[in-house]
């Protein structure tokens, strides 16, 4: 390990081997850090909090703090951070109520940008990429792949599904469905996140599928619950689809629509 000798450790804290500690960072007891991690100058970092391997957290970052929310009475919740994450500077991640799940979600290869805020309970999956200054209430669900773009903000319990994308300044109130883009302030749903999932690798048949389906979601005047009929019938051509229906019927709150 090569730890600043300014760098304050509580002794409870755990750090694997290979793990980077700079000046004037606080490790807090409870704290678990995974091998390889990087922790830049100037970070807190307070337990419980589970960090993986090979993240890299950069300065003024303050992670796992105690939520704000006013029902939180310090009970002993968690922070769980997954593999290979980016947190760039002053970025701030809360750990979870007992009124949730009782802990915040972070998985894998994500990238955190600076300012980047992510509230109590959250669950944030794998590849994901929160542009600057983006916000999180609490409870938010945000899915693989999907792209925040900077200053966008997100209303308590919303989820963000799969491969969706957020235009700059969005201001998100209802779920965002797989695969959608959606801009504005309140957000609205514009088309298939296409460019995205070219990048991933999607067949250009599949896409053209998605596009048709994001139609009868969005353009043919149709309710809810036939658009989710005629979509179902894509399936056999189209598995890709079945994302599209999931993240739609488990909305809580509503979609963006």
């Amino acid at each position: 390990m090569n730890i600043h000798p300014t760098a304050i450790i509580d002794p409870k804290a755990q750090l694997a081997e290979g793990v980077e500690i700079g000046p004037w960072t606080y490790i807090g007891p409870d704290v678990v850090i995974g091998k390889d991690t990087i922790i830049e100058p100037h970070v807190i970092i307070r337990g419980p909090t589970v960090i993986g391997e090979r993240n890299h957290i950069y300065q003024f970052s303050s992670i796992g703090e105690r939520t704000p929310d006013l029902k939180y009475k310090d009970e002993p919740t968690r922070l769980l951070i997954g593999d290979d994450n980016v947190i760039r500077e002053n970025v701030t991640i809360h750990r979870g109520t007992v009124q949730d799940r009782g802990e915040t979600v972070i998985g894998n290869k994500n990238l955190l940008m600076a300012y980047v805020h992510i509230g109590h309970d959250s669950v944030i999956k794998n590849h994901t990429i929160l542009v600057n200054n983006t916000a999180l209430a609490g409870h938010v669900h945000v899915g693989d792949w999907a792209i925040l773009s900077g200053y966008t903000l997100v209303h308590q319990f919303c989820k963000i599904g799969s491969h969706a994308f957020s235009g700059m300044g969005t201001a998100i109130g209802k779920d965002v469905p797989a695969y959608v883009t959606v801009s504005g302030a309140p957000a609205e749903a514009k088309t298939i996140n296409t460019e995205g999932l070219r990048r991933r690798g999607f067949s250009v048949e599949a896409i053209s599928q998605l596009r048709r389906a994001f139609k009868i979601v969005y353009r043919q005047g149709l309710t809810l619950d036939i658009a989710l009929q005629r979509l179902s019938g894509m399936i056999i051509e189209t598995p890709e689809v079945a994302l599209l229906i999931e993240s739609i019927e488990a909305s809580e709150r509503g979609i963006v629509r």
